[in-house]
């Protein structure tokens, strides 16, 4: 398979912006994997209250590029998010197992995300999102949108956004997860933002691109939080980064990540799966809470 790919600067080629985009995403050499981190703060968003951040979060992903005969690039990929306090040094802010609901006064159980495997393909091809698919269930009907990304060059610098905003079935339905679930519908959106440098896309030596940028992500309540349909979300807001050593993650996150989940301390080597979110594996791996003590 050849590991070739296009450095001219177009904006209008999805070549390009396909062969860029997995080179932030990975590593186009699937010898090698690649580390995205990124920390920051979960906020809650309450009609008549001020924004307040409501815990700290530590998030990993262990990526590998493998391109495909047709040009595509199989992304494989495992992702952690870990739960922290809000020490007021963010270097300091440890993970949390117990969490208070400053609303309920209950003193809750944090369930960490360690989604493995969480897969897609690249390719010169927009993937279609859930609500692209007919609500019948059936297959969606062959439509090709050519990738192509909104960027910007700013000074030496190129600005990547990529928005996705989803409205899809909850996997944690009402009726069985009362205090769990925000709904039947859960309305969910990622944001966000890639510095890169000119030179660096230009280069056809680097078959990864550095990167610096911010991650933001609105959310229902997270389900352990038990706020059921409580009125509100969460707002994620965190600043990011890629690199091909672990050395961008601190420490002591990997520290955790070896006691609690060494498995996703390394980039998967094969593709498997089902890829499925981090409500679905709630919902695979925990149980209804039972009604709150009076």
């Amino acid at each position: 398979m050849s590991t070739k790919f296009e450095t001219t600067i177009d904006f209008q080629n999805p070549i390009w912006n396909r062969d860029t985009w997995a080179r932030i995403q990975g590593d186009l050499n699937p010898e090698n994997e690649r580390i995205g981190y990124a920390a920051g703060e979960v906020h809650s968003v309450v009609d008549g209250e001020a924004i307040k951040p409501l815990c700290g979060f530590e998030t990993f992903l262990a990526t590998r590029l493998i391109p495909q005969e047709d040009g595509s690039i199989r992304r494989l990929n495992k992702e952690v998010i870990f739960y922290t306090d809000l020490n007021r040094d963010p270097s300091k802010r440890r993970m949390i197992d117990s969490w208070t609901n400053p609303w309920t006064g209950e003193e809750v159980k944090v369930v960490h995300v360690a989604n493995d495997p969480f897969n897609y393909t690249i390719s010169e091809w927009l993937i279609l999102a859930p609500e692209d698919f007919p609500k019948d269930g059936s297959a969606p009907e062959p439509r090709k949108i050519p990738l192509l990304f909104p960027w910007k060059q700013v000074g030496d610098k190129l600005v990547l956004e990529t928005d996705m905003h989803l409205n899809y079935p909850n996997a944690l339905q009402p009726d069985k997860w009362p205090r769990e679930s925000s709904g039947k519908m859960a309305r969910v959106s990622e944001i966000f933002r890639y510095w890169v440098d000119i030179k660096d896309a230009e280069d056809p030596s680097l078959t990864a691109v550095p990167y610096v940028g911010t991650w933001t992500r609105i959310t229902p309540w997270l389900p352990w939080m038990l706020m059921g349909q409580a009125q509100g979300h969460c707002m994620y807001v965190g600043l990011m980064t890629g690199s091909n050593s672990w050395d961008i993650v601190p420490q002591h996150v990997r520290d955790f990540a070896q006691e609690r989940y060494p498995h996703m301390l390394s980039a998967p080597t094969e593709d498997y799966g089902p890829s499925i979110s981090s409500l679905e594996y709630y919902a695979k791996e925990q149980t209804p809470a039972p009604p709150k003590a009076d």
